[in-house]
């Protein structure tokens, strides 16, 4: 075990920082087991911390902090259909080694950075399928609890702990292993194209029921949209047509990255030529359809730093919650440069999802890390709460937990399982007490 005293901790955006007065690197379960007993012990608080992805300060240590050191897949087992993973994995390598396995994820977000622990722990997630979530797609895991105690639970095992501790918020405990349901490797289709605005949400619904995962983006200040199918191709993985290298260069790293990175900068300097700026992104991406397994589908490099509000609402009201977004936007006189992100999710089984008992549709609000986020935030935030909408924990929100009871109906059943598994309230910092009270 590695222990540090100074160490400043920072999340991805830039927006929440933290200072810890002790900094542990466990090498093992054992050790983690020790750290808590310490922690409870002298009333203090500890967080194991990932790669900081999230944009709200939902991993912020107060006093100890944990970081990750075991990584990899520990179990596969093919009869099953499970794989069991270190939960400090992160997931791109756990892509990466399911790969090579002939295995994939069922779905995942579009970025692949955070670690297995974060991502299930707050709720990331896809589009689409049968199981958008990753936290959905778990078959077990193991965590050491506030009291030191060493729990492994699944839908037969503790059950009720699994429920909560799937999206547990690092709340109920330490996650040292995480088992996923995986399938054999498969190609997945991705068509995009742009499409002007009512064609996109008139035809949105027939889309969605048509493939097996959509995304869609609108650039405010636009009637522009890029929407995009990812569909399973019943073919063999050498049929797989990836992008010729020019275009994922051209594409991706030139236009996504290096001159949408440029066009942010000039929009902060420059607000009122977001909208021409605007107008200029979204016809500058063309059509384009390619296929390849799935993580290299899915996730995008995204190497312009944002700051994200996500809510997911009920999937009946999405659209018309995606309206009157824009219409509050244009209302408003504020000038947004990041597309405005459109996914949904079926309804799913565990206590604090934001899909938790109903199929949803999310609503994702960006800003570029040097712009002021807080007035185009606090707009949408206005919108979505007035659809029932839950925000995505690992985002900025300003929800408190006296608001956020009413939207979960299992929120109790969380707290419930939370005095039992974190009497103490050792992985407690100021976020987790804002969301779930003290």
């Amino acid at each position: 075990m590695t222990e540090r005293t100074s160490w400043a901790w920072t999340n991805w955006s830039g927006l929440e920082t933290a200072r810890p007065r002790r900094i542990v690197d466990p090498v093992d379960t054992t050790e983690v087991v020790a750290e808590v007993e310490r922690a409870r012990a002298d009333g203090t608080t500890l967080k194991m911390v990932g790669t900081g992805h999230s944009f709200s300060a939902i991993a912020a240590p107060e006093h100890t902090m944990l970081r990750p050191v075991r990584r990899g897949i520990i179990e596969v087992d093919r009869a099953a259909m499970t794989v069991t993973a270190h939960a400090g994995t992160p997931l791109l390598e756990l892509n990466a080694e399911l790969e090579r396995l002939g295995l994939s994820l069922h779905n995942m977000g579009d970025i692949d950075r955070q670690t297995l622990a974060g991502a299930v722990s707050t709720g990331t997630h896809g589009s689409g399928g049968h199981a958008a979530g990753l936290a959905a797609q778990l078959a077990g895991l193991e965590l050491v609890t506030g009291t030191g105690e060493v729990l492994r639970a699944s839908a037969t095992h503790h059950p009720d702990v699994f429920d909560a501790a799937r999206v547990g918020l690092g709340a109920l405990g330490v996650l040292t292993t995480l088992t996923f349901r995986v399938e054999p490797l498969f190609v997945l289709e991705a068509h995009e194209e742009p499409m002007a605005w009512d064609t996109a949400l008139g035809d949105f619904d027939r889309i969605s029921a048509e493939s097996h995962h959509v995304d869609m983006y609108w650039f405010p200040h636009t009637d522009r949209v890029l929407l995009k199918r990812n569909d399973r191709l019943d073919v063999d993985l050498d049929e797989a047509e990836p992008l010729p290298r020019w275009r994922a260069t051209l594409d991706d790293d030139l236009l996504s990255n290096r001159f949408f990175g440029a066009v942010c900068v000039l929009g902060n300097a420059v607000p009122r030529a977001v909208p021409l700026i605007n107008r200029v992104s979204s016809r500058a991406l063309g059509a384009r359809t390619y296929s390849d397994v799935p993580h290299r589908v899915f996730t995008t490099e995204r190497r312009v730093v944002f700051r994200e509000m996500e809510y997911a609402v009920p999937r009946a009201a999405g659209l018309s919650a995606l309206r009157e977004a824009r219409a509050a936007l244009e209302a408003s006189g504020l000038r947004v440069g990041f597309p405005v992100e459109v996914r949904t999710a079926p309804a799913d089984d565990i206590a604090l999802s934001t899909a938790s008992g109903r199929d949803s549709l999310y609503l994702a609000f960006h800003v570029h890390r040097d712009a002021d986020h807080h007035a185009y935030f606090a707009l949408m935030e206005q919108v979505m709460r007035a659809h029932d909408g839950r925000p995505h924990w690992g985002k900025v929100h300003t929800r408190t937990a006296a608001d956020l009871a009413p939207a979960y109906p299992r929120f109790e059943e969380f707290l419930a399982v939370r005095d039992r598994l974190d009497p103490d309230r050792v992985f407690a910092n100021p976020y987790l007490r804002r969301v779930l009270g003290d």
